[in-house]
């Protein structure tokens, strides 16, 4: 494996930074970054989402440009909402590029609102004629109560040979999201797209834990004729499979094959296929890296063994370095047999505040674009 490391500097002030860094690159070589600014003296106060291109299949990229469809959108009492956590996705069959992410909703002082607020999984469509996002939309879940809060936001989704969509989730009732760290559950939507809307088939069996907040930001793989869930928890991260990509077994947690936990926490996880392999890329406790908030850094990436269900320490490599701010927001593209990609940005928090700690490492809000070449 070859790791060659883009980096791509953003004009960082020390009042807000740039974070969700997630991409895709298209074979014929156009490609996006998707990214937020951060307001670095709140908790997760994100602003419109901006849009990096490339034309040159990742060799360069544009600066960071707002997208005028996906900007906050205020209300008459002060409130406002935002689409956030968002992943880029082209779809195949119609050749649109899809992003999906989640609803965040803040009061008239700038901070999230209090629970319990509405979480909607949104999603929007790249228009090629005009280089811009669509308005962000909401999918339409069949139960408002049961999914009061339903997020897709830091998921990976995937394509079925018929074009639909494999969409995991987590979600809480209207009950459960008024709770102080209620356990959230997974369940994967299968969807229908026709170019421009998404609209729900049928929803998997619901997965869940009895441990704080449960599971969420779950990302789906298909490797051979199995499916692969990735799944957060806030004390270790954990995996499930499925035969048909909606039922999934008990989740299990994360372990190398010498059967010790990998030490994930607090943080998602996502796949890439390359190789002939199945790959995760994540991040955990490393012993070098405790100034790191939640040790979400650096990024690892090992092969994940199906049949055993585990990562296999020896194949272990750093897939982006460690400099003083977390990277655990990050996504991945499998590109193509050969290739994949990784995007991440340093997001100058930590502790959780306090930007000037990342700098001391040498963090400047940095985005990253990791080339793996199997």
């Amino acid at each position: 494996m070859e790791i060659r490391i883009q980096r791509i500097g953003t004009e960082f002030n020390g009042e807000r930074c740039y974070v969700h860094a997630r991409g895709l690159i298209r074979p014929e070589g156009f490609g996006i970054i998707t990214t937020q600014k951060l307001e670095l003296s709140g908790c997760d106060v994100f602003y419109g989402l901006e849009v990096m291109k490339t034309i040159d299949g990742g060799e360069s990229f544009s600066a960071p440009s707002l997208s005028q469809n996906l900007t906050r959108r205020y209300f008459e009492n002060g409130n406002s909402v935002v689409m956030s956590d968002a992943t880029p996705f082209y779809h195949e069959k119609s050749g649109k590029i899809i992003l999906t992410g989640h609803t965040v909703m803040y009061g008239a002082n700038n901070k999230l609102l209090r629970a319990p607020r509405p979480v909607t999984v949104a999603y929007a469509v790249y228009d090629e004629a005009s280089g811009e996002f669509g308005a962000y939309k909401e999918i339409i879940m069949p139960d408002k109560e049961k999914y009061f809060s339903c997020s897709a936001g830091c998921a990976q989704i995937m394509e079925l040979p018929t074009g639909e969509l494999l969409i995991p989730v987590y979600y809480d009732s209207y009950a459960g999201a008024a709770k102080p760290n209620s356990c959230t559950c997974v369940a994967v939507l299968r969807c229908s797209f026709d170019g421009e809307s998404i609209g729900v088939i049928e929803i998997g069996n619901e997965l869940k834990i009895d441990l704080p907040r449960g599971l969420g930001e779950p990302s789906i793989a298909k490797f051979g004729e199995e499916y692969f869930l990735a799944l957060r928890n806030d004390r270790s991260g954990y995996v499930a499979k499925s035969a048909d990509g909606l039922h999934f077994d008990q989740p299990r947690e994360i372990c190398f094959d010498n059967g010790g936990n990998i030490g994930n926490y607090n943080t998602q996880q996502h796949w890439i296929t390359g190789g002939g392999r199945l790959w995760m890329v994540y991040t955990r406790r490393a012993g070098n890296n405790d100034h790191i908030f939640r040790h979400r850094a650096p990024l690892f990436i090992a092969e994940f063994d199906p049949e055993r269900m585990c990562l296999i320490r020896d194949t272990e490599q750093i897939a982006v370095p460690e400099r003083g701010a977390r990277l655990g927001n990050f996504g991945c593209q499998s590109y193509s047999e050969d290739v994949g990609y990784i995007f991440a940005s340093e997001w100058m928090q930590n502790d959780p505040h306090g930007w000037e700690k990342c700098a001391e490492r040498g963090s400047d809000n940095t985005i990253f674009v990791s080339k793996i070449i199997f």
